[in-house]
């Protein structure tokens, strides 16, 4: 079970990564990222952070190459949230393909 402390760690860790990924998408003219949900773990020095990406068919690079530069992106956010955290948990980035699997369903509905 979530403890309160974890829920609002992970709930400002995910407003800020998501604020760093539109930053870095806004680049990549066509691609979309989001972070749908973070988790933390109980101790706090780990945190999953399950990114959504439009299209999904570049969904598998962008998740390699935001794990490559996870030590980067992790140094980011540890400078917008140095005054909040004293540590900032290592970042471990996966796919959320929840609304691939919605779409899928819902087209199979269709039929």
């Amino acid at each position: 079970m979530e403890t309160t402390r974890q829920a609002k760690i992970s709930r400002l860790i995910q407003k800020e990564l998501s604020e760093i990924f539109r930053k870095q998408t806004a680049k990549m003219h066509g691609t979309l990222v989001s972070v749908s949900t973070v988790r933390v773990s109980p101790d706090l020095s780990t945190a999953k952070a399950y990114l959504s990406v439009f299209p999904s068919e570049k969904a598998p690079e962008v998740i390699e190459g935001v794990n490559k530069s996870a030590k980067t992106i992790r140094y980011e956010l540890a400078q917008i949230v140095r005054h909040q955290l004293r540590k900032t948990p290592e970042l471990s980035f996966y796919l959320d393909d929840s609304l691939d699997y919605i779409d899928n369903i819902d087209s199979l509905l269709t039929r």
